[in-house]
């Protein structure tokens, strides 16, 4: 057989077989006073996809059982290609059995049998706004844009001189005015003396 089914980046070797098993699933709603009954279709059942073969060779039957095995354990969707499954959907399957025999017979020779389930791909992670109305978070990024703007104007305050001492913004002038009024005291009494007061 010229077939050759990959699993995952996994070539499955000695292919003798290989079969599909596909199905919808029907609800049967029967109609009282009617002859026969309503079907609703309840879609596609997942593919079912036999793969069946031998091996010979000590060496490739142990890299065989360990791959297989690997991937049933690990029980994750793998990509699976193959002729058989051409004008289908079916991109991810798992590994829903397997089983492996040896005969009297023939000691020499393991066949294995697989079968593989389709598993579509997981969904998109969900919207993690659910659907909330976006023009609530556009309003909330102005209210915050207004409190940061009034934020920013509070420190430009923090800047200006403080009022209740007015005397802070006369700086050394003050000094100058003091000085000149205590020299204008000893003028004042020279004054006195003069006019005999």
């Amino acid at each position: 057989m010229a077939v050759k089914p990959v699993l995952g980046d996994w070539e499955i070797p000695r292919v003798g077989l290989m079969r599909t098993a596909e199905a919808r699933k029907f609800a049967e709603l029967p109609v009282p006073g009617r002859q026969g009954s309503l079907f609703q279709d309840l879609n596609a059942e997942p593919t079912l996809v036999e793969i069946a073969g031998s091996l010979f060779a000590d060496e490739e039957r142990s890299e065989f059982l360990t791959t297989v095995r690997e991937k049933f354990r690990a029980g994750e969707p793998v990509t699976f290609v193959a002729d058989i499954t051409e004008a289908t959907d079916i991109q991810f399957v798992v590994i829903d059995s397997m089983r492996v025999e040896q005969r009297a017979d023939r000691p020499d020779e393991v066949f294995y049998h697989l079968t593989l389930r389709e598993s579509p791909p997981p969904p998109p992670p969900p919207d993690p706004l659910g659907g909330i109305d976006t023009s609530l978070l556009d309003q909330a990024a102005g209210f915050v844009d207004g409190v940061t703007a009034a934020l920013d104007a509070l420190d430009a305050l923090a800047n200006l001189p403080d009022f209740s001492d007015p005397t802070a913004l006369l700086g050394g002038t003050l000094d100058q005015v003091t000085t000149a009024l205590d020299q204008l005291g000893g003028v004042t009494s020279a004054i006195s003396e003069l006019f005999g007061e």
